[in-house]
């Protein structure tokens, strides 16, 4: 019985082990959107993006909308290129029940997806979708307050950070000039203890850099 037991217990340790190789081994070779810190405060981390291309797409669930754009990545545009898979993932939508997509209309209780391109993708250049239901869109340059936690991203635990977020900001005198997204880095087999999942709203940049944004 004690045999037994070790060699169910080692088994399970490899497992484990396994598991945990595969996080990391995802989150090392998945390239990650650019971005600078300008500060953090309270749990937040002010951040300037450079102009972005990303693929997104409406849905009536995450599965769905993941999906489409995934299979867009695989080659389902115009050329059949297969194009390579950043972090983060944006979503808005239905974990965040209070907000509305910030560039895409949809009807109540749909979620909306995008898939940032990478970085030598530029607006020219970039695969041109077959599916309708999939567009390209171009995101300028602009300044994001993230509040940033890890295991799964349950609506009760996004709403947690949402209103954190918001709470820091408005102490510091700092506006959203969106409504909430939120972002996840990881794919769907990393260990929830080893995920990365972020709160972001957009803020002014020139409001950030004079009510202390240059500073911690």
């Amino acid at each position: 019985m004690r045999t037994r037991t070790t060699a169910l217990l080692a088994g399970a340790g490899g497992l484990l082990a396994a598991w945990v190789g595969w996080g990391a081994y995802s989150r090392r070779t998945t390239e990650r959107v650019p971005a600078e810190t300008l500060a953090e405060f309270d749990g937040v981390e002010l951040r300037r993006y450079p102009r972005l291309v990303l693929a997104e797409t409406a849905a009536e669930s995450e599965r769905e909308a993941f999906g489409r754009l995934f299979r867009y990545l695989s080659g389902e545009n115009e050329t059949g290129d297969e194009v390579a898979m950043t972090a983060p993932v944006a979503t808005w939508g239905t974990k965040l029940p209070m907000t509305a997509p910030v560039r895409t209309t949809g009807d109540e209780g749909e979620v909306t997806m995008a898939f940032y391109l990478p970085a030598d993708y530029g607006p020219g250049d970039a695969p041109v979708p077959t599916n309708p239901a999939v567009r390209l869109a171009v995101e300028p340059p602009r300044t994001l307050a993230v509040a940033r936690f890890s295991w799964y991203a349950t609506e009760s635990r996004v709403e947690k950070y949402r209103e954190s977020l918001l709470d820091a900001l408005d102490a510091r005198g700092i506006e959203p000039r969106t409504r909430p997204t939120l972002l996840q880095y990881d794919d769907p087999w990393t260990p929830p203890f080893m995920r990365r999942n972020e709160v972001a709203v957009e803020v002014d940049h020139e409001t950030v850099t004079r009510v202390g944004g240059a500073g911690t």
